[in-house]
């Protein structure tokens, strides 16, 4: 840790380049989502917002906080940490390689443990609460094993609070009839859920000032992991097949003839909607 952060408060935020939900999605021949047509994952932006929002609540950067964009994938995943930067983050980090390739949610934990503890140490680790591709959840919690951290999933608000000589973490979660506040001690692993905050957009100044930041790019040598560690070789699970979705079949049209009405409530009675 440089003296700039020395005291501060490190926050590494995992995103996600993700398929575009506005466009249909793919499966290439090896079995794997097609990712031509990627965005930053949607939920990350929640995760972002939450450690910028914590970091200039104690000071921001004149403190020595520090918040950094973290990824995972092929070249153009990087576009995320780009926008991850626009939107506020301080630095990024890139890991990439072939052998990443068909990683499941484990193979993926197994590879951001590593990047984690070759980065490291951070104070806190935040995740949206799914990936909008895979939405397993899984991650988070294999993640926080993997490190040996306290974990608090699906946090609705996140506050920092003096602890006996150290910060302590506050987290209230929302259940559909009751909330709970859990508190953890730092460092910690954890996910938000998308109504934690509002997340900000770029604006001109913060998309001009992220072509200064710096992105590191590092690969499975560089954070000590072997090739057959991740990838389809690493991971617990694979796709054995997979095929396009069948068209849907045309829908029952109903015509007035005077008992559209009658017709309609028959039609749902036989669904079963009534």
């Amino acid at each position: 840790m440089d003296e700039a952060t020395a005291g501060g408060l490190r926050i590494a935020v995992l995103v996600k380049h993700v398929p575009d939900a506005q466009f249909d999605r793919h499966i290439g021949e090896d079995l794997t989502t097609v990712r031509t047509e990627s965005i930053l994952s949607e939920l990350d932006e929640y995760a972002l917002e939450a450690a910028l929002q914590l970091v200039e609540a104690h000071g921001g950067a004149a403190a020595g906080h520090r918040v950094t964009a973290i990824t995972m994938g092929p070249a153009a995943a990087v576009g995320a940490v780009k926008k991850s930067l626009q939107i506020g983050a301080d630095d990024g980090v890139h890991l990439t390689d072939e052998a990443l390739t068909g990683s499941d949610a484990s193979a993926t934990s197994k590879a951001l443990a590593a990047l984690l503890r070759h980065l490291g140490p951070f104070d806190l680790i935040l995740t949206g609460m799914a990936s909008t591709d895979g939405e397993t959840s899984l991650v988070p919690a294999q993640l926080a094993e993997r490190l040996g951290l306290p974990q608090v999933t699906f946090a609705a608000s996140l506050e920092l609070t003096p602890g006996d000589g150290d910060r302590t973490l506050s987290a209230r979660r929302d259940n559909d009839t009751y909330a709970e506040t859990i508190e953890s001690s730092l460092p910690a692993v954890v996910s938000v859920t998308d109504q934690i905050n509002e997340p900000r957009y770029p604006n001109f100044k913060g998309i001009m000032a992220a072509k200064k930041k710096q992105i590191q790019v590092l690969s499975l040598a560089d954070i000590g992991l072997q090739q057959d560690e991740v990838g389809l070789a690493g991971s617990w699970t694979r796709v054995e097949a997979a095929a396009p979705r069948p068209p849907r079949n045309q829908g029952t049209v109903i015509t007035d003839e005077g008992d559209a009405g009658v017709r309609l409530v028959d039609f749902l009675a036989g669904q079963k909607l009534l």
